[in-house]
């Protein structure tokens, strides 16, 4: 007589987690955070980036220091922070968007005490963004996400 095993369920795929990265003008903060983590995450994380007064374009020392890290900015443009956006996102992050940000009860909200890029010299920006590098670096660690081998 064998033994018969338990049927194996079949594998779902799980739904990778949606990150909402916010500021001011979707023009600095957010954009390295989305970049950066877009980055080292893949497409096991899911990155959006808004605005609650958005900029015409992203901040040309951000785009800068990003591309000496051979990131790219070109694909970037600031967008609207809308109620949609924070309703479809797991993880909502702030960096200075104030009181702009909708809150929604079951939401995971954190708020990010960044400097605001704008106007800042190129060796700030370079500071605010390795900021921005460690906070994306433990978020995905907290998310359970390997921050990619070329990362």
């Amino acid at each position: 007589m064998h033994a018969v095993e338990p049927p194996t369920p079949a594998a779902t795929p799980s739904r990778v987690p949606v990150v909402l990265y916010a500021c001011v003008h979707n023009a600095g903060r957010s954009v390295a955070a989305r970049v950066l983590t877009e980055h080292y995450a893949g497409d096991r994380v899911e990155v959006r980036s808004a605005g609650s007064e958005p900029a015409s374009a992203v901040d040309p020392n951000v785009a800068t220091v990003l591309a000496e890290r051979g990131l790219s900015t070109d694909a970037e443009v600031p967008k609207l922070l809308t109620r949609v956006a924070v309703e479809e996102a797991d993880v909502v992050v702030t960096m200075g968007c104030g009181e702009t940000c909708p809150v929604f009860p079951g939401k995971r909200y954190l708020d990010w005490d960044v400097d605001d890029p704008a106007g800042q010299d190129l060796a700030t920006v370079r500071r605010i963004v390795d900021d921005i590098d460690r906070h994306v670096a433990a978020l995905l660690g907290e998310l359970g996400v390997p921050i990619a081998a070329d990362g």
